[in-house]
């Protein structure tokens, strides 16, 4: 019959079994002990930092500017003065034009009137401030303030994109249904696509800045760019930001690139209408009315959706501030002209105001 193994074995390896089952436990034990109390330690320390960190939050911003050469801040402020004072003079005249002219009392210049003074505000958000750090020897801007000129900013930058889809809406309407265009394109109609633009990007904006100013800001104030905005701010951050960069992400596809998409099939519908037109004048008078939207459109989502739907680790730093200067400065300004110059009606309601201030 078998024998136990235990049996069998010698006395000294008897032994040695015996004073394993005793060392080991404790030396697993100690070691565990050691762990636990490493990770306390770890904690401990964490959480002195983090106390020591928070008692040195940011109260302002420095600016870095578009240069840091005297001379060129000096030609950059020339240039930039007359670029805003284009931008609110063009806007004024066309928002003038429209509401004193009654053949441009249309759905399609409701849009524009909306855009015009949606340009107004958008670059007088950013414009003078940048205008100040120029020529000021101070270039910063408390943390109050910084946060109201982001909020404004990206509030108004949301509305543009979203009201531009609304326009593209209604060429489509005026050109594929041009016998419903009145009865779809009501002023009650206009009025609640206007007020969704304006909410809803308002609104996307307050979530975007809560989460944005609610991550500690406690190390280096200094502000790569010209004006508060998410993705400079962000980096300033002293914790991770990427929940913070998805929900802006997130938002951004909502705000922007639904819009887009609206744009995107309107004017395939359009260009499938126009194809199917047997006058060569109808065609031309169809993609003329289109042609100073799709213009704005190019220069306006061109900037914007290359700038905020990237990743934050490849948006070089000074590429970026060269793309917030077009949609920030040049897009508003060239806007009027856009829409004064390839606008058959704009030019013609021009020529007879001026006529009638000869008279």
């Amino acid at each position: 019959m078998p024998r136990d193994s235990e049996a069998i074995q010698s006395p000294e390896t008897q032994m040695r079994k015996s004073m394993l089952k005793e060392v080991v436990p404790t030396m697993y034990y100690s070691s565990l002990a050691y762990w636990v109390s490493g990770r306390f330690y770890e904690r401990e320390v964490a959480s002195k930092i983090n106390m020591i960190t928070t008692n040195f939050t940011v109260t302002e911003f420095v600016f870095l500017g578009l240069s840091s050469q005297r001379k060129m801040q000096l030609i950059l402020f020339i240039m930039f003065l007359f670029f805003y004072l284009l931008t609110v003079v063009g806007n004024i005249i066309i928002i003038t034009i429209i509401q004193i002219e009654t053949r441009l009392q249309t759905p399609m210049y409701f849009f524009l009137t909306n855009l015009s003074f949606l340009d107004i505000c958008y670059t007088s958000t950013d414009v003078p401030q940048m205008l100040s750090n120029m020529v000021g020897r101070k270039k910063t801007i408390p943390f109050p303030r910084c946060a109201t000129q982001m909020y404004f900013s990206l509030s108004l930058g949301m509305t543009e994109c979203v009201l531009l889809g609304v326009m593209a809406y209604d060429r489509y309407v005026a050109i594929c249904h041009p016998l419903h265009y009145t009865v779809i394109m009501n002023q009650s109609t206009c009025v609640q696509l206007a007020g969704i633009s304006w909410a809803s990007s308002f609104l996307s904006s307050t979530v975007i800045n809560v989460f944005t100013l609610s991550l500690p800001y406690c190390g280096p104030n200094v502000l790569d760019h010209f004006f508060c905005e998410v993705p400079s701010i962000l980096r300033l951050a002293c914790t991770d930001t990427s929940f913070t960069e998805m929900v802006v992400f997130v938002f951004t596809v909502v705000i922007v690139f639904i819009p887009f998409l609206l744009i995107v099939v309107s004017y395939a519908r359009i260009l499938l209408t126009v194809l199917r037109m047997r006058s060569a004048s109808g065609r031309h008078k169809a993609l003329s009315t289109c042609a100073s939207h799709l213009t704005v459109v190019a220069l306006f989502y061109g900037t914007g959706i290359f700038m905020y739907m990237r990743p934050q680790s490849k948006t070089s730093r000074a590429g970026g501030k060269i793309i917030a200067v077009f949609y920030t400065v040049i897009t508003p300004m060239l806007n009027p002209l856009i829409y004064s110059l390839r606008n058959q009606d704009v030019k013609g309601a021009l020529r007879r105001a001026l006529a009638k201030r000869r008279t």
